[in-house]
């Protein structure tokens, strides 16, 4: 597939209502089938997938679903897969199969399976042929025609599938439930141009595509009527957004919506990353002092080879002008270990680049091979077994780095929103403007609140505190 930079395709109005009269009769069907239609919808992967599985169930309810998260009860089943790495698609793939018992005691029951993991052709000729209980597959380019195919499976009773290659499309006015509480998700594009040789995303998402400032601007609104105070801006390569401002201007008008809200966004791409940004988050007090800025590896050769676009001494200077402008920002990252042809010496540089940034918490995964990429066909004589004390030793590291941080902070004082019950009774889980957990002793008639809240205790990654 080749990089565009066209203007993204976007859902005719024509389209929607076109699907807006499937929900009709899909709403007229449903009864006749179904005592009290139930749809289960469960979602693997990322916050763009899970964000996609919010506008599968604003769907479903428009249809005359209700929800559930019985297997057993559900009358409809929708798996909303991910692709990134081979254990969370091999994890897919199982659960799949195994609801071939449950179409056997419920053969009125339709199974349906979207997203990532079946944009690529491999993986739908292996559910054409091998799952034949799986009724209904849909690819991400498609998730707003829902209604239509739906209807199509249960009216036609035939195995529908629906893979469209393509670059994507935007789809406005599609229905959205908020899964509750004061958190929420809110795409400002989609897609991604940078075809790191590791990675699957452009081929399955598409090339990039960006919302409307205006549309952004609305959505924002609804949410904070619906009562979510924490707002996290999505994109497969967020800092790339371009529509007609660049991201740094879009966290300025959102920023400046009234309200009390935090925004947070994911994930930045190093490359994509500017002055321009980082001043942003600076000097607006309603954007998150967290970054989370994968790195990948520390090695300027194995950077190379996985296409990254930039190199150790630039990903540093971000780092440097990131710190100066915020001393207490927050820094995470993503690691892959055991790239193809990656030596224990280039991983040493990975390692070294750990402990001089000196990140909160890491993101660390062992190269998993994706169909289609170019790093599937590298060669890669590192044994697994290798590859995993390499990772023991980077995780040691940063283990070590997250429980010297944490210690650090007993004492500070940081406003924090509470967002949800805590793990045990009459405790609460908050979290800061640089996305740090904290549990407080705190009663549930807060939660949706925000309070000054001290560090008490650092334990390893968790942090608690009281407020004052």
């Amino acid at each position: 597939m080749t990089q565009t930079n066209s203007k993204p395709a976007v859902v005719s109005q024509a389209e929607l209502a076109k699907q807006q009269q499937y929900i009709r009769q899909l709403q007229q069907m449903l009864p006749k089938l179904y005592t009290s239609p139930k749809a289960l919808v469960r979602t693997f992967g990322c916050q763009q997938n899970v964000a996609d599985g919010q506008r599968l169930k604003g769907m479903l309810l428009q249809m005359g679903y209700t929800l559930t998260t019985d297997v057993d009860e559900a009358d409809l089943i929708i798996y909303n897969t991910c692709a990134v790495r081979e254990h969370a698609q091999d994890r897919v793939i199982g659960n799949i199969g195994a609801l071939k018992h449950h179409k056997r005691r419920h053969p009125d029951c339709i199974i349906g399976v979207c997203g990532c993991m079946v944009q690529q052709p491999h993986i739908t000729q292996r559910i054409q042929k091998s799952y034949p209980h799986v009724d209904l597959v849909f690819g991400t380019h498609v998730l707003h025609r829902l209604p239509e195919l739906l209807y199509t499976t249960l009216a036609e009773r035939r195995r529908v599938f629906e893979i469209p290659d393509m670059d994507g499309v935007i789809a406005e006015g599609v229905p959205v439930l908020h899964d509750g509480g004061v958190r929420g998700w809110l795409p400002v594009m989609y897609g991604c141009n940078n075809f790191c040789t590791y990675c699957v995303v452009p081929y399955v998402r598409g090339r990039e595509r960006s919302r409307a400032p205006a549309d952004i601007e609305n959505d924002l609104r609804q949410m904070l009527e619906q009562g979510i105070k924490d707002i996290t801006l999505l994109g497969q390569n967020v800092n790339s957004y371009n529509g007609g401002i660049s991201f740094a201007q879009l966290l300025r008008r959102l920023n400046d919506i009234p309200g009390d809200f935090v925004l947070r966004f994911m994930t930045s791409h190093p490359k994509d990353c500017t002055d321009e940004l980082l001043e942003t988050m600076a000097t607006c007090e309603k954007v998150e002092r967290h970054l989370h800025l994968p790195v990948q590896s520390g090695n300027d050769r194995v950077l190379q080879a996985m296409n990254r676009h930039y190199d150790r001494r630039r990903y540093m200077e971000l780092i440097q002008t990131a710190r100066r402008l915020m001393p207490d920002i927050m820094l995470t990252s993503d690691i892959i270990v055991g790239f193809p042809g990656e030596t224990y010496q280039e991983f040493l540089d990975t390692v070294d680049l750990v402990r001089r940034v000196r990140y909160h918490s890491l993101y660390t995964f062992i190269y998993s091979p994706r169909v289609g990429t170019p790093a599937a066909k590298m060669d890669d004589p590192v044994s697994r077994e290798e590859k995993g004390r390499w990772f023991k030793e980077l995780c040691d590291a940063q283990e070590q780095i997250s429980a010297e941080i944490c210690s650090q902070q007993v004492g500070k004082v940081f406003r924090a929103l509470i967002e949800s019950p805590g793990r045990q009774p009459g405790v609460s889980q908050c979290r800061t403007l640089c996305n740090q957990i904290i549990e407080i002793p705190a009663a549930p008639d807060l939660i949706g609140t925000f309070q000054n809240v001290q560090i008490t205790a650092g334990e390893n990654w968790i942090l608690k505190g009281t407020i004052i």
